[in-house]
């Protein structure tokens, strides 16, 4: 996140998340209620106004954590961990991204596209691992499969249309003697499972970022 903050009554204020280089995108977490949240924002907003800046309608909310919110292209929210009475504070995937990469793997693979083989496993390659790597942090696993399978269709669906296979000539073209499905693949170019990537989650910091605050003494 470009800036993260709690307020709390010996903690930082404002004055210290607005410091430092301009950030367009940040984040207040308040220990407090709404009443609290709300005093912040517009004490925020006057230290805004000197940089010629102001808050945007249209992205400025105030939530619950356990509502979750929305956070460059991440879905941040405390939920209770399955199977346990206890909460934790999960980082998923926005619908939003994963609307856009369908998107680009839909542009690719059109039925109709006559765009060499080998040229669209790069492409897709390129995209959807550029996109997994920034998002692997996330709760990603099932996500990435899934955008895997869908991909892995759409390439097969335009391949039968341009080819008139049947799904017997899938079969044949896809598979070796055992069963065993191959990758697709052309000009020795491999699509690549973006499932593979390893997730990497929770990754706690805190003890190794520097804090220009002065803690008070106990």
């Amino acid at each position: 996140m470009d800036c993260v903050s709690t307020r709390t009554p010996t903690g930082p204020t404002v004055a210290d998340v607005a410091d430092g280089p301009l950030r367009d995108d940040f984040v207040v977490m308040v220990h407090g209620t709404r009443r609290h949240v709300e005093a912040l924002r517009e004490e925020i907003a006057q230290v805004l106004v000197p940089m010629g800046l102001q808050f945007s309608a249209a992205k400025t909310q105030v939530v619950h954590l356990s509502d979750g919110f929305d956070f460059l292209g991440f879905r941040i929210q405390r939920k209770r961990k399955r199977g346990t009475n206890k909460e934790y504070i999960y980082t998923f995937i926005g619908q939003r991204p994963i609307r856009s990469l369908k998107a680009k793997i839909r542009a690719l693979t059109h039925r109709t596209s006559q765009q060499d083989l080998g040229f669209v496993l790069a492409r897709l390659n390129q995209v959807m691992h550029g996109w997994a790597n920034y998002f692997k942090y996330a709760v990603a696993k099932n996500v990435f499969s899934m955008l895997d399978n869908f991909t892995w269709w759409r390439i097969i669906r335009m391949l039968r249309v341009r080819h008139h296979w049947r799904w017997n000539d899938v079969r044949r073209r896809f598979t070796d003697p055992t069963g065993r499905w191959h990758p697709i693949a052309a000009d020795e170019i491999e699509l690549r499972r973006i499932a593979a990537i390893r997730v990497s989650r929770y990754r706690y910091r805190g003890n190794k970022i520097p804090t220009p605050w002065v803690q008070p003494a106990v």
